[in-house]
């Protein structure tokens, strides 16, 4: 995983497993499950509450952002008899690759 540090400061704990990342022994987010074609981006905020929520649309004040990059795919070839004149006609199967937690990004903020 990359680590960045937006400011200066104390961060929030947090711990990776696999894909999983636990913030702050409460909020636990499996990335594999969030990973799409496209790439996500996932806002870590505290509420007017103090509680970690997923989300900026309530969100007092930021503490990490979470970016994934899109599903890779390992492309294979692959003939298919489809036609009625019996030709092979080629096309491709796309078998979807495990999360790659080198290629996630987490960005810290400095809590206040």
């Amino acid at each position: 995983m990359i680590v960045k540090e937006i400011n200066a400061g104390p961060k929030i704990a947090y711990e990776v497993d696999g894909t999983r990342v636990c913030f702050d022994d409460d909020l636990s987010i499996n990335l594999a499950k969030r990973e799409e074609d496209c790439a996500v981006h996932i806002d870590i905020c505290y509420d007017s509450d103090g509680a970690l929520v997923v989300g900026h649309e309530v969100a007092r004040e930021y503490v990490a952002q979470i970016d994934i990059p899109p599903r890779r795919y390992v492309v294979t070839p692959v003939e298919d008899d489809d036609s009625d004149d019996g030709d092979m006609k080629p096309h491709e199967k796309r078998t979807p690759l495990p999360l790659d937690m080198d290629t996630v990004t987490l960005t810290l903020w400095a809590l206040e």
